[in-house]
């Protein structure tokens, strides 16, 4: 008989855990509240004096700085790639006017964050997956799930070419 109380002592507990009723994203990079984020801390660059003290460029009000860590543009060079095509600039101009020719949201994130929010709410899973706190990510949203072996197929019946296009797992067995 204690056993049957201690039982349901923790299905009730278990069923008060987190007050938070607001879905979770499942998005590493997503704010967490309590603690230092310790991918944000990098270490500068070592203090170099050039030899020739004309090299260097001019001091911009908020610009950047020598010693600043440029992480994705140090791993771009240790993987062998071109560093500079990651700095925006003049190239990316024809590329943005042509994505933005019909207009652009400026609210675009909030307003996709609170329609995501909406039909999360909106699907946030049956009674008992709610009381067990049962993930329904992605059953919720299955139905906006790109079959990428359907999509292949169907590229490859366009004439397109797929190269290095892993084979389906299903047609393996």
């Amino acid at each position: 008989m204690r056993a049957l109380w201690a039982a349901m002592g923790l299905i009730v507990l278990a069923a008060c855990g987190s007050g938070n009723k607001e879905p979770d994203l499942l998005n590493i990079s997503q704010p967490r509240g309590a603690g230092p984020d310790e991918f944000a801390v990098l270490p500068s660059k070592p203090l170099v004096i050039p030899e020739d003290l004309a090299t260097l460029p001019p001091p911009t009000p908020g610009g950047g700085n020598l010693t600043d860590p440029t992480p994705r543009a140090d791993a771009a060079a240790a993987l062998g790639g071109n560093a500079a095509v990651l700095a925006r600039g003049a190239t990316d101009g024809a590329l943005l006017a042509y994505s933005g020719r019909y207009g652009v949201a400026s609210d675009i994130r909030p307003r996709l964050a609170a329609e995501d929010l909406a039909f999360r709410r909106a699907n946030d899973g049956r009674l008992v997956e709610r009381l067990f706190n049962v993930n329904v990510y992605f059953r919720a949203y299955e139905p906006y799930e790109l079959d990428q072996y359907a999509e292949l197929e169907r590229l490859r019946r366009a004439g397109i070419r797929t190269s290095a296009a892993p084979p389906d797992p299903a047609l393996e067995e």
